[in-house]
C-alpha cells in the first residue's frame, strides 16, 4: 500500500506535455525492470517504460502498475477482479527513490532505436495516457504492469519486432512460477495454493511467462527488431543492501497446521479414550471447510478472475460442510451423520488422487489439515454408532 501511495503522490503533471512534444536525437527510451519487495502487491517485481530526454528537461516513467484506493467499492471491485489498473505518469528520480528506500534491485534495458521508432513510441504512450484511454482491466497472468510492455512495444512496431520462443531454458506451470516468487510455507502461499485453481497448473508458453518482470526482461534480451539487436544491457541502476530474509519458521502456517493437527489428534484421543464428543471441535471441522468452499465458489463463479476457475479445493472443503457444522453442535444429531463423516473422508481421498493424478496441485501444507479431518471425521463415524457419549 506504501508504494502504491508513494506512486501516486510522487505523480507529476508535466503541463508542457499538453502540447505535442517533438524527442531529440539525444532522447533515450528504456525498459525498468524492478525485484520483488516485501509486501504482497509486490512479490513478483515490476515494469515501466522510460523516456528520457535530457536536452528537454524530460526523464519520466510510464507505469501501468497502479490503481486509486478512492474508487468507489474499492475492497468489492478488487475482490470481485473488477477493479480497473491505470497508467500513470511519473518522474523517474521519484520512482527510483521509492524502490531504493524498499531496497529492492533497479536494472534497465535501453532500447537501440532510431529517433523516428522512439517518436513513435512516445507518441503511442502518450495517446494512452490521456484520461480516456488510461485505464485498463487488469488479470494477473495476461494483463500487467509487465504483459502490457510487450503489448505496447509490439503495438508500436508491429511484425518487425520479433518474439523469441526459445528464451527459456525451463518452462513452469504458472503455479510454479508463483511459488519461485512466493514461498509454499507462507500465509500468503498457502492461500493462493487455496484460491487458485486447476486452470493455473498448465505449462505456460513462452509468451506467458512474461506475466512476471523478470521473464520479460529475459526475453527482451534477446527480442529483434527489424533482425537487429533490440535493447541493450540490462544495466543495473540500483543494487540493494544484503538483508537477512528467512522466515521465522513460528510464525509460518507449516508450525501452526502442525499444532492444529497434534491437537486435533490429541482430542480426539482422549474423547475416544472416555467416550466423550466435544461438540465444539467438530462445529469448528466442519464450519471452517464449509466457508473455504464458499470462498472458493464466490472466487470461481462471482468473480472475473481467470485464474480461480476450476478449483477442486471445493470437494474435501465442500460447501455443505457449513450447513452440517450446526448439526454436528447438538448433543445428538440425526443418524445420517455418521454416513455423511464417511463422505467427507472420502471427499478427502477423492481430493488426494485428484492430486495424484496431477489434475490440480494443492499446497502440501494441506496434509497437515486432511490428516486431522480425517482422523476426526473416522472418530465421528464411531462416535455416532456409541451411546451415552456426553
Amino acid at each position: 500500500m506504501k508504494k502504491v501511495l508513494f506512486l501516486f503522490l510522487s505523480v507529476i503533471s508535466f503541463s508542457a506535455y499538453c502540447q505535442k512534444v517533438e524527442l531529440t536525437p539525444q532522447a533515450q527510451i528504456s525498459i525498468i525492470t524492478c525485484g520483488a519487495g516485501d509486501e504482497i502487491y509486490s512479490k513478483f517485481g515490476h515494469s515501466a517504460i522510460r523516456i528520457k530526454d535530457s536536452s528537454q528537461g524530460i526523464d519520466v516513467v510510464y507505469n501501468y502498475g497502479t490503481f486509486d484506493f478512492t474508487t468507489p467499492n474499492f475492497t468489492l471491485k478488487f475482490a470481485r477482479g473488477k477493479l480497473d489498473y491505470t497508467l500513470t505518469r511519473q518522474s523517474f528520480p521519484y520512482f527510483l527513490l521509492s524502490y531504493e528506500e524498499e531496497n529492492r534491485w533497479v536494472k534497465e534495458q535501453i532500447l537501440k532505436i532510431g529517433l523516428p521508432e522512439k517518436q513513435e513510441l512516445f507518441n503511442l504512450l502518450e495517446t494512452n495516457y490521456l484520461p480516456q484511454n488510461r485505464d485498463y482491466k487488469y488479470d494477473f497472468f495476461f494483463n500487467n504492469c509487465s504483459t502490457k510492455i510487450w503489448d505496447v512495444l509490439k503495438q508500436s512496431y508491429g511484425e518487425k519486432l520479433a518474439f523469441k520462443d526459445d528464451y527459456l531454458n525451463e518452462q513452469f506451470t504458472h503455479r510454479q512460477l508463483i511459488r519461485h516468487n512466493v514461498p509454499v510455507n507462507s500465509w500468503l502461499g498457502f492461500g493462493i495454493d487455496l484460491a487458485l485453481g486447476s486452470v493455473i497448473d498448465d505449462t505456460a508458453t513462452p509468451y506467458e511467462h512474461m506475466f512476471l518482470p523478470y521473464y520479460t526482461m529475459k526475453q527482451l534480451e534477446v527480442s529483434t527488431l527489424d533482425n537487429e539487436v533490440f535493447t541493450s544491457g540490462p544495466e543495473s541502476l540500483f543494487e540493494p543492501q544484503k538483508t537477512d530474509s528467512s522466515s521465522i519458521f513460528l510464525l509460518s502456517p507449516g508450525f501452526w497446521l502442525t499444532i492444529f493437527l497434534i491437537a486435533v489428534l490429541l482430542l480426539t484421543f482422549i474423547d475416544f479414550k472416555y467416550n466423550t464428543r466435544r461438540r465444539w471441535l467438530d462445529f469448528i471441522l466442519f464450519f471452517i471447510p464449509g466457508i473455504i468452499g464458499l470462498g472458493v465458489i464466490f472466487l470461481w463463479f462471482f468473480t472475473d478472475h481467470t485464474q480461480t476457475a476450476g478449483n477442486f479445493n471445493i470437494i474435501w472443503a465442500f460447501p455443505a460442510h457449513l450447513f452440517v457444522a450446526f448439526v454436528v453442535a447438538r448433543k445428538r444429531g440425526p443418524n445420517w451423520v455418521a454416513k455423511y463423516a464417511l463422505f467427507s473422508l472420502g471427499l478427502i481421498v477423492a481430493s488426494m488422487f485428484i492430486w495424484l493424478v496431477g489434475l490440480q496441485i494443492f499446497s502440501p501444507l494441506l496434509m497437515l489439515v486432511w490428516l486431522a479431518l480425517a482422523a476426526r471425521y473416522l472418530f465421528l463415524f464411531w462416535s455416532y454408532k456409541k451411546p451415552l457419549l456426553a
